[in-house]
């Protein structure tokens, strides 16, 4: 409680310097600090003011990762008797960072650890919303600097997992720091989950701006009320009304009725679904309808679709599956089928990840030439 009143009257640059007050005074903490995961989520960067900072540290092999990776809290005993205890800083499953915490009693730390477990979720909550008002937690997550595109991108979604009872999903964009016209949104009510997964046309700014406005498209007539085809149909005349089919966007569109798993789908493009179910995974496929914008007036129509509770649904962007090889293969099905294979133990959060460094061994360079993107959704059921 302590820790959640000097949260709320903190300003928003400064819940890290609240919380090490707190927990110094009610449970003798020597030390705090807090980590974001960068953009690429392969390094945890500290949170401090530039250029002032400590070491990022890995999320792949170090202590801090793996509470981050487990979304379990890590003890890390020293040998002379200090314990530092990593806790996950996450929020309805978006996984933000770790709040590190040493003690100096063993015993102390094993005691408190439920209370501070919780107060890093309460510190998660907090970040969220100080990101309205301060840039600290942001540039903390920047390994790199962000080019303008990838910075309009990165705004513009969701957020990159979210759990619920029903469902777990998660998604990656790459490259990280310079993505284009790739993009995923997800808005969910008590009944529903609606899930677009996009694939923007062109590079940059002009890639970007597509993709901004189509998304604000959706988003504008699904909260209006409006059922799935008609959202497409009305974001194709706000894409058209710009760019007079110049540029279009492709959109793989699911509404998902939460309690009995059915789904209405709009496919509009090359975005593609591949489903894990009882252990084989295969390519759904839709009827093909125009991407959005490319001409007047489209009209379009929704399918139907049964997701059943144990079904794992991996949707990619064209930047993963006509990735080609150094020597001119493509990715293709059968090696996307082979990845989401590998990871049907790992959590869906992991997944997205997992499967895009699959894809950079098959690139053969860490570079690519396109946007690649991954999203996986874990469907549970009621």
């Amino acid at each position: 409680m302590a820790v959640e009143r000097a949260l709320r009257t903190a300003a928003p640059h400064e819940l890290l310097d609240a919380v090490r007050r707190v927990l110094a005074e009610q449970y003798a903490a020597k030390s705090v600090e807090l980590f974001m995961a960068d953009y690429g989520l392969t390094v945890l960067q500290p949170v401090s003011v530039l250029p002032h900072t400590l070491e990022p540290v890995s999320v792949h092999n170090s202590p801090a990762g793996r509470a981050f990776g487990a979304q379990r809290p890590f003890t890390e005993r020293a040998p002379d008797g200090m314990v530092r205890l990593h806790l996950p800083v996450t929020v309805r499953g978006d996984r933000l960072g770790v709040l590190s915490v040493t003690l100096d009693d063993g015993e102390h730390a094993d005691a408190c650890l439920g209370e501070l477990a919780e107060i890093a979720e309460i510190l998660a909550h907090e970040v969220v919303v100080a990101e309205r008002d301060t840039d600290l937690y942001l540039q903390a997550r920047r390994r790199d600097r962000l080019t303008l595109a990838a910075e309009m991108q990165w705004q513009l979604l969701p957020g990159r997992s979210c759990v619920r009872p029903e469902y777990e999903l998660a998604a990656q964009l790459e490259p990280a720091y310079a993505i284009f016209g790739d993009n995923f949104d997800w808005s969910a009510t008590a009944d529903h989950l609606m899930l677009y997964v996009t694939n923007g046309m062109g590079e940059g700014i002009e890639a970007s701006l597509l993709t901004n406005l189509a998304i604000n498209a959706l988003r504008n007539a699904r909260r209006a009320g409006i059922p799935i085809a008609d959202q497409a149909a009305l974001a194709d005349q706000a894409v058209y009304a710009h760019y007079r089919g110049r540029c279009y966007l492709s959109v793989l569109m699911f509404d998902f009725e939460l309690a009995t798993g059915r789904a209405w789908v709009v496919d509009a493009g090359s975005p593609q679904l591949l489903r894990l179910r009882g252990g084989t995974v295969e390519r759904i496929r839709f009827d093909a309808q125009l991407p959005l914008g490319m001409f007047e007036e489209t009209d379009y129509v929704a399918q139907e679709f049964q997701v059943e509770p144990g079904d794992r649904l991996v949707f990619v962007s064209d930047g993963v599956y006509a990735v080609a090889s150094p020597g001119g293969e493509t990715y293709g099905e059968a090696a996307l089928t082979r990845a989401i294979a590998a990871t049907r133990l790992l959590p869906a959060a992991e997944v997205p990840r997992a499967v895009l460094r699959e894809l950079t061994g098959h690139r053969g360079r860490s570079v690519p030439d396109d946007d690649a993107l991954v999203l996986c959704l874990d469907w549970h059921g009621r």
